[in-house]
This record gives structure tokens, sequence and C-alpha cells, in this order.
């Protein structure tokens, strides 16, 4: 099965409002991305969004790396 926008943004974990930031759209916008191609309000996601929430995942990932270190120290 391919990656969707919506089934990335999913596992990415990051709310509509951050990722329109990154995106430089509104929350809706973002929202009507995640919607079924089916839905009347569907937008298509912005060419080369794998490459951009590919670096937002690498982020991200970066961010929960640290903080898994940050509470292994408090044990």
């Amino acid at each position: 099965m391919d990656m969707t926008f919506k089934r990335a943004t999913e596992i990415l974990g990051l709310p509509a409002s951050e990722l329109a930031k990154e995106f430089g759209v509104k929350a809706q916008t973002i929202r009507q991305m995640r919607l079924e191609r089916s839905a009347a309000n569907y937008r298509s996601p912005p060419e080369r969004w794998q490459e951009r929430l590919a670096l937002l995942a690498r982020r991200r990932g970066k961010e929960l790396v640290g903080l898994i270190e940050q509470l292994e120290r408090h044990r």
C-alpha cells in the first residue's frame, strides 16, 4: 500500500496547525488534504509533499531521541 498524505501526517502526529505553517497554508487546507479523495471538500496535497514530510519526520525523530535520552537519564 502506498503512503498517503493522510497516513503520513497521522504517523507524524503533528497537528494541522503546525503542518499548515510548514506548508504555508491554513490548517483547514491541511484537514481537507487529509480527506478521502471522494470527499467533496478534498484538496490535493502539494507537489513533493513526501520530501517535506520526510524532513519534518527527521526533525521530529531527533526531538524524540532527545526526549528518550533525557527520560532515561532520570530513571
